[in-house]
């Protein structure tokens, strides 16, 4: 079963990401890097943010872009490099690392730094694809980020990370697909997603639907304030967040994901002039396998910012 599922996200993968390995887009990268107007994009997932006590599954995630873009009136060309760091916990960051265990999640934590690149057309179409490189475990620094992040919010500090997964280099490859844009009324549009990452820290596939209604912007850089709702059912291969690297051995704590889960998001989003804002609350069902779905949902705060001088 593995074997089928692996083969099947990496076929969607491919099928995606095959254009990474032309030339002439490595070319086109190079072009718009080093005559592209710049901008600057932080992203920020977290549960403290919805102002709930409860701190656990996916807790945080933090990533800045550079990005570099050229416009045309029929397409906007992106290129940049970005650093992120993602933290995972157990369901009850209060439990000593004696009683973390399965079912629960292990705590675990990836930082990476990468490249991208992403075409948007003016039909509302668009191509995403990136290269990250990163570390997964003790080396990403999650015990020292979120221990100090809860002393500055004034909230209990983990007690758990002696349980994490082990050390590892990780290596991804990621990319996404906007094939057609459903225009269905002035206000009103909907765009299906196809995305897929492939590497030892992540191999996964996933479809989606976002759906917007408002004042629309046709690319990105151009007036918009609208509500969107997406809608995401991602097919699992291997998560080494849960599963510990794939090159790993004797991990202290480790589970086994969900083959399939969801997420639904609600926000809304505007831009003008030089600043955008964007903002959602996402609601993830249960990843972990064998742990009850009413324990493993979870909801957290969305917050895009762009600054584009």
């Amino acid at each position: 079963m593995n074997n089928i599922l692996r083969s099947s996200a990496a076929g969607l993968l491919a099928a995606i990401t095959l254009p990474v390995a032309a030339g002439t887009l490595v070319d086109d990268y190079r072009q718009v890097y080093a005559h592209g107007t710049a901008s600057h994009q932080v992203d920020i997932d977290n549960d403290s943010l919805l102002l709930t006590q409860r701190d656990g599954f996916y807790t945080s995630g933090v990533r800045y872009a550079y990005r570099r873009s050229t416009a045309s009136a029929s397409e906007v060309r992106v290129a940049g490099w970005r650093l992120g760091q993602e933290l995972y916990t157990p369901s009850n960051i209060n439990l000593p690392p004696a009683l973390v265990g399965p079912p629960d999640r292990p705590y675990a934590g990836w930082l990476y730094g990468g490249v991208f690149h992403e075409v948007y057309r003016a039909d509302g179409t668009h191509v995403r694809y990136g290269l990250d490189l990163g570390c997964l475990g003790p080396c990403a620094g999650g015990e020292w980020t979120q221990t100090r992040l809860h002393r500055l919010l004034d909230q209990p500090e983990p007690r758990g990370w002696a349980r994490q997964v082990r050390n590892e280099a990780g290596v991804q490859l990621y990319a996404e697909t906007a094939p057609v844009r459903w225009q269905l009324g002035r206000q009103l549009d909907a765009t299906p997603v196809l995305r897929g990452r492939l590497g030892n820290i992540f191999t996964d596939a996933g479809a989606g639907i976002t759906v917007r209604a408002g004042r629309l912007d046709a690319l990105p850089g151009q007036r918009t304030l609208h509500a969107f709702l997406r809608a995401d059912a991602n097919l699992v291969v291997y998560n080494a967040t849960m599963q510990g690297g794939l090159f790993s051995r004797n991990d202290p704590h480790t589970v086994d994901p969900k083959r399939v889960y969801g997420e639904v998001e609600l926000g809304a989003a505007w831009r003008d002039g030089p600043f955008g804002l964007r903002v959602g609350v996402v609601h993830r069902t249960n990843e972990v396998h064998g742990l009850p779905n009413s324990v493993g949902a979870q909801n957290y705060l969305r917050l895009q910012l762009l600054y584009a001088p």
